[in-house]
């Protein structure tokens, strides 16, 4: 966290352990962190790291075992209940019955807001994705790229002030992963949301983000946090300079330092 803002993620010893048939498992273990207000935070790290888990942690869709963690102030549970955050998965998941514009409005919806405050936000949304005109397509008319773009609108709908994404852009084709990674830069300096990323990329994780947070396998660990030096305006030759491959390569010692943790 930078400077005196206030903390919108604060986890310490966080830790998480799965009661599965087979026995426990733990998938998180003594996680300290902090985020501040307006950060762009990717966390990086080998498959089965706890990466994703923490993500639904901030989110309350699962719950520590261990050590405590708040969000705006609250508990996960009642961040969750107050819609203080949006949360985009790997996949769209939009529903193919309902037009574009009526998938983002679903959240709306279910808050009970007016259809005129709906329609301003749907509006609101879909222009900051660039997805204005699409409204009345429905999801199967639209490339993978925009249907992410409209499951990121949705997520947007709230208003809310923290934006978790979970490899959003992983089963997407390069250039198009590269177009939405501006786009979405973009999108954090128009709106100074927080953003949590969760990202298997190292290029992905250095070109977006304020500070990378990687994790070790598992029980997932913080086992470095990064801090980026890399101006806010980022063009995507950026990632050919010598600063920007320094980051990565201290990103990827990283990863490989975590591997002696494992046990």
């Amino acid at each position: 966290m930078t400077g005196t803002s206030p903390a919108v993620v604060s986890a310490s010893k966080l830790g998480l352990t799965f009661q599965t048939s087979d026995g426990p498992v733990q998938a998180l273990s003594n996680v300290d962190l902090t985020i501040g207000k307006g950060e762009f935070v990717s966390f990086i790290g080998p498959s089965g790291c706890g990466k994703t888990t923490l993500l639904r942690v901030i989110a309350d869709l699962e719950k520590p075992t261990s050590g405590t963690i708040s969000v705006n102030g609250m508990t996960p549970e009642q961040a969750r209940q107050s819609r203080a955050y949006g949360y985009v998965f790997q996949a769209a998941a939009l529903y193919p019955w309902r037009t574009i514009e009526r998938n983002v409005a679903l959240p709306l919806e279910i808050m009970g807001l007016s259809k005129t405050e709906q329609a301003a936000r749907i509006k609101r949304t879909l222009d900051l994705v660039n997805l204005g005109g699409f409204e009345q397509k429905y999801p199967w008319q639209l490339s993978g790229g925009m249907q992410q773009r409209a499951s990121i609108a949705r997520a947007l709908a709230f208003d809310a002030d923290l934006l978790l994404m979970d490899e959003p852009f992983g089963a997407l084709d390069e250039i198009v992963r590269d177009h939405l990674n501006e786009q979405l830069l973009e999108l954090w300096e128009r709106t100074n949301k927080t953003i949590c990323f969760v990202t298997h990329s190292i290029p992905e994780a250095v070109y977006l983000s304020t500070r990378i947070i990687v994790m070790s396998p598992r029980p997932g660990r913080v086992s470095d946090v990064i801090e980026s030096t890399l101006p806010k305006q980022r063009p995507l030759d950026i990632r050919e300079t010598p600063e920007f491959l320094a980051i990565a390569a201290r990103v990827r010692d990283g990863l490989r330092a975590g591997h002696s943790y494992e046990d």
